[in-house]
């Protein structure tokens, strides 16, 4: 079983950056594709961003493309979300989660325990 660890959440304000990251462990994530999924209350899970662990492929969700940015430490087994030009519609527990690349459901994978983050206005 692949184990996920998020950290780096927290409270920002409006316009501000937060960098979250994801410690994966348990086995190898070649052939994965790892990433982010955000939740706010009273919605439903979302999709933010993804990468391939492999090749670097990114994959964002239209409401962040050009403020967020998915990036992954092979050495490390750590993926990293760094959030830019941060908005109050941002704020959310934001999960990490991984999974083989054919598969395309939201609740597909291996999931994170999730990380808070909110930003202020």
């Amino acid at each position: 079983q692949v184990q996920l660890v998020e950290s780096g959440g927290g409270l920002v304000q409006a316009g501000g950056s937060l960098r979250l990251s994801c410690a994966a462990s348990g086995r190898t994530l070649g052939g994965y594709k790892v990433g982010w999924f955000r939740q706010a209350p009273g919605k439903e899970r979302e999709f933010v961003a993804s990468t391939t662990w492999n090749g670097g492929s990114t994959y964002y969700a239209d409401a962040v493309k050009g403020r967020f940015t998915i990036s992954r430490d092979t050495a490390k087994n750590t993926v990293y979300l760094q959030m830019n030009s941060l908005k109050a519609e941002d704020t959310a527990v934001y999960y990490c989660n991984a999974r083989l690349i054919h598969i395309a459901t939201t609740s597909g994978g291996f999931w994170g325990q999730g990380t808070q983050v909110t930003v202020s206005s």
